[in-house]
């Protein structure tokens, strides 16, 4: 915004400060992130800048590490790169079968995070619901409660689902959730429901209810007044929040740590082992096309957003 041309000194020297302390801040929140991005291409193992690299030399700089990400794991990473080697790099790369455990578990548990959160949402946006308060405090307290506590706690549930059953006489025949993709599906669910609750309530806060009435008038039942009136409305809202809770399970470690099993090997799981175990700059590589990932996620979100308050009539044409 710029300065109106009858501003003060004082002012013009605020408005400069202001400037400043925005720059100040957004180099510190995305300094750490951006300097990954440059030390993935590090044509030496380690983590630092090289002289070559500070040197801008061409020897300095590789994409080994990329490489390696298609390679470890491999039976015959040498061969020839045809299709064998493909089908090889498919079926035992280790970073390959983490990214797809990561997208069968992120698929799997947005979509249920988003059916229960919409749900919730749509029930907590009635204003005859009672104990709104209360229950919207419950539901997203998987974001407020620390996760080490909230994996801790699904640990020992998933262990023995059926325990609390049997405190009150049942003695029900369940098998254990840990160490499941369907237990690791549903802790990921669990943690992305708060997200899909709150950016649909969000997107309903400006829905007109007048439709809704307007339909039944008309004749429309329940069912399809959701589907061809309601769901149009919020759907940029449902699937802003999809993508967080996804973006939420494609980037959790700790419950994966506490209930995954030593097939469920995601890639932050990956990522958490190669620190403990080798340090290797592929871990950057993994992280830097993570980064390209998320923001292409976020420049999603940003324009489902403009899209939705263009639908609401809030955004000024």
């Amino acid at each position: 915004m710029a300065l109106p041309t009858y501003a003060t000194k004082l002012e013009r020297a605020w408005h400069y400060a202001y400037l400043a302390i925005c720059a100040a801040i957004f180099f510190f929140l995305i300094a750490p992130i951006v300097v990954v991005i440059p030390l993935s291409f590090n044509a030496e193992p380690y983590f630092t800048f090289t002289d070559k690299m500070l040197s801008f030399d061409p020897t300095g700089y590789s994409m080994r590490w990329y490489d390696s990400l298609l390679t470890f794991g491999m039976v015959k990473p040498e061969a020839p790169r045809d299709l064998g080697w493909w089908a090889d790099v498919w079926q035992n790369a280790k970073w390959v079968q983490a990214a797809k455990s990561s997208m069968i578990i992120g698929f799997f548990a947005t979509i249920v995070a988003t059916v229960l959160g919409t749900l919730a949402a749509l029930g907590l946006s009635r204003p005859e619901m009672p104990y709104r308060r209360v229950i919207m405090a419950i539901l997203i307290s998987p974001m407020i409660v620390p996760i080490i506590i909230t994996a801790t706690g699904m640990f020992f549930f998933y262990s023995n689902p059926c325990e609390p059953l049997t405190w009150i006489g049942l003695n029900p025949q369940c098998g254990r959730l840990a160490g499941t993709y369907l237990g690791v599906i549903l802790a990921h669910a669990t943690l992305g429901i708060p997200f899909v609750i709150i950016t649909v309530t969000a997107t309903l806060v400006g829905f007109d209810q007048s439709l809704s009435r307007a339909a039944a008038s008309l004749g429309a039942n329940p069912r399809t007044t959701f589907f061809r009136v309601i769901m149009p409305l919020i759907l940029p809202g449902v699937i802003s929040g999809a993508l967080f809770a996804f973006v939420t399970s494609f980037d959790e470690v700790v419950a994966v740590l506490f209930i995954a099993g030593p097939d469920q090997q995601t890639i932050p799981r990956q990522m958490w082992n190669g620190i403990r175990e080798q340090i290797s700059p592929a871990i950057l590589a993994v992280a830097t096309l993570l980064v390209i990932f998320s923001v292409a996620l976020l420049t999603v979100v940003e324009l489902l957003r403009r899209r939705s308050e263009r639908l609401r009539g809030v955004t000024p044409h």
